[in-house]
């Protein structure tokens, strides 16, 4: 006879269950996981913020001025004790976690030809990109258990489709679109799901010393059926509710947030 898990929660005002809700996000301090870190807070929740660039993290705490909501850590997703150390240090601080967001990863897809690829640099990219997300999910679970929460892993429209060169990335994140279904049927009612994000223009969500206007042509716009490149707060908004008792009923999910590029068939 299954073992009796207590059953996932059913759908709240979207406004009422964020005050004192902690999440973790993993690469939280530039880019998506910036914007991702930045919904939470919007929504009312606490976050925790790991990355492995220390200004860029700081830079975080000031530029959202709520000390008693938001903490950086430095975090290396691919280190075991770094990343207990992560999550022990949420828990002294705030108590409980309700959710995590995979999202740190070696951001830069090409790699060369795979017959010129180093070992050591594919490994690598799959510790850190796979690897990272399973260390994370790990150590968060039991929390994760305790609170009825949830984990959104974040992975890439490249798991479904690539360019050259790509290998060790495209392995990486197809690697946590599977691991996402597999542990959504293991660790239910903990929710576990992927957003597969697309083209998103990030120039303008990094630190200050790196931050600077995407540069983006009417093309790059046009090209997307939606008319325009996706900005971190599209995949903010998704992490949000799949976070949420919103989505109480979604998991073993992998949802792509891509404009609609990867549904327009494409000739030369």
């Amino acid at each position: 006879m299954p073992t009796p898990k207590r059953a996932s929660p059913v759908p709240a005002p979207p406004a009422r269950e964020w005050p004192g809700k902690v999440v973790l996000v993993t690469g939280g301090a530039q880019g998506i996981g910036k914007g991702i870190a930045q919904a939470v807070l919007e929504a009312g929740g606490n976050v925790v913020i790991g990355d492995l660039d220390v200004e860029a993290g700081h830079a975080c705490l000031e530029e959202w001025n709520v000390p008693d909501r938001a903490m950086f850590r430095r975090l290396d997703v691919s280190r075991e004790a770094n990343v207990k150390a992560f999550v022990a240090a949420a828990l002294r601080r705030f108590g409980r976690i309700d959710g995590l967001v995979n999202n740190a990863g070696i951001a830069d897809p090409e790699t060369g030809p795979l017959d010129a690829l180093d070992a050591l640099e594919w490994k690598r990219r799959l510790d850190t990109n796979l690897g990272g997300v399973f260390l994370c999910s790990k150590h968060a679970l039991p929390s994760l258990k305790k609170s009825n929460g949830a984990i959104v892993n974040i992975a890439s429209s490249r798991a479904h489709q690539s360019e050259p060169d790509t290998e060790a990335y495209a392995a990486s994140k197809g690697g946590i679109v599977a691991l996402t279904h597999a542990l959504a049927i293991s660790a239910g009612p903990v929710r576990v799901n992927a957003i597969n994000p697309g083209w998103i223009a990030v120039d303008d969500w990094k630190k200050p010393s790196a931050r600077k206007t995407p540069k983006l042509s009417a093309a790059d716009h046009a090209q997307h059926p939606v008319g325009r490149v996706g900005v971190p707060p599209d995949i903010g908004a998704l992490a949000v509710f799949l976070l949420s008792s919103q989505a109480g009923f979604i998991t073993g999910q992998n949802i792509t947030v891509d404009g609609g590029m990867s549904r327009k068939m494409q000739y030369v």
